[in-house]
């Protein structure tokens, strides 16, 4: 038996200029750099993991800043917008934290009940905030270093995937776990005309919006690398890993990205998915108080240290006692 996905881990994006890029997220946003690294494929380029205070899987967002690639178009066999639920009645703070930082934002639009506030990273990233009560024992943790509690980021509310051709990409959902919740006309920033919602069994990152449209794309500066989602243990995975196999795709074997274990794969319409681990997270080698305080190098790249940061471009994390000696 496959246990169902509970949802999201994390969504992994592409970015240009690394120091923009760290400024955004932590101090516009108000996530916390829970794990400041390398892309593991690739150790010339950093890997930057912004989350809740603990880096609790479903909260991580997660960015290669490759300088030297063109910029990207959304398009079909992409996740073309990611949501973040943020407490009812806090879009008025967002809108006004948008217009003090310059930040591109939408009108709001009404979705499945639900308010959302559109908006865009610096490199043109689609991103939105969706208003949801979030219960007492939810388990995420704000991090208000920069964005007071009432108003924070809670982690994911999920993505949407635009697909030429979305029949295929519902069934492999079903067969994770998610259910079909609910189908309407599409408002705001999608080409397409109906949206249909797959939800599932957990409380962050559960819902996946897919939009039939044939919009053409290219993977570049301010799109989404890959999705990836809970399968919490190795058995978890390695029955999920087998599910999807019996649909006819072609997952990885597993493989070992140090903060939780990895399979990926190629869902129908071409987005690429992944699945990861709960364990052994993010404070695995770094104490919970110093997540995102110095550069990790995992595994055989720690011998590689000088060279690696040779070719690393300098960033400064913000902190908001220097924003406010700024001020």
């Amino acid at each position: 038996m496959t246990t169902p996905t509970p949802g999201i881990h994390h969504v992994t994006c592409i970015a240009s200029d690394p120091q923009e890029n760290l400024d955004f997220w932590v101090e516009t946003l108000g996530l916390r750099l829970v794990k400041r690294s390398i892309n593991q494929d690739d150790p010339s380029t950093y890997h930057f993991f912004f989350a809740d205070a603990e880096g609790n899987p479903g909260t991580s967002m997660t960015f290669f800043p490759w300088e030297n690639m063109s910029s990207g178009k959304v398009g079909t066999g992409q996740v073309s917008r990611t949501g973040f639920r943020v407490p009812e009645g806090s879009l008025g703070y967002w809108e006004d934290r948008f217009d003090e930082y310059g930040v591109e934002y939408g009108d709001r639009i009404e979705r499945f009940g639900e308010t959302v506030l559109p908006f865009e990273d610096p490199d043109g990233l689609p991103v939105e905030l969706v208003e949801v009560d979030i219960p007492d024992d939810d388990p995420t943790v704000p991090w208000t270093e920069f964005v007071p509690e009432e108003y924070a980021i809670r982690g994911f509310h999920g993505v949407t995937l635009w697909l030429a051709d979305p029949h295929r990409t519902k069934e492999l959902l079903e067969t994770m776990g998610f259910e079909e919740v609910g189908t309407e006309q599409t408002e705001g920033d999608v080409p397409g005309d109906e949206r249909t919602r797959f939800a599932a069994a957990g409380t962050v990152g559960k819902y996946v919006d897919i939009v039939p449209t044939i919009e053409s794309g290219r993977q570049g500066h301010g799109t989404v690398h890959h999705v990836a989602f809970q399968t919490p243990t190795d058995e978890d995975q390695s029955a999920m890993r087998s599910a999807v196999m019996s649909k006819g795709l072609r997952p990885t074997q597993q493989i070992n990205r140090h903060w939780f274990r990895s399979v990926y794969f190629r869902e129908f319409g071409g987005v690429l998915f992944e699945l990861a681990t709960k364990d052994p997270g993010y404070d695995s080698d770094e104490p919970m108080d110093d997540l995102g305080g110095r550069l990790v190098l995992p595994g055989k790249f720690e011998g590689q240290r000088e060279q690696i940061e040779a070719g690393l471009t300098d960033v400064t994390i913000p902190r908001a006692e220097s924003a406010e000696a700024d001020d």
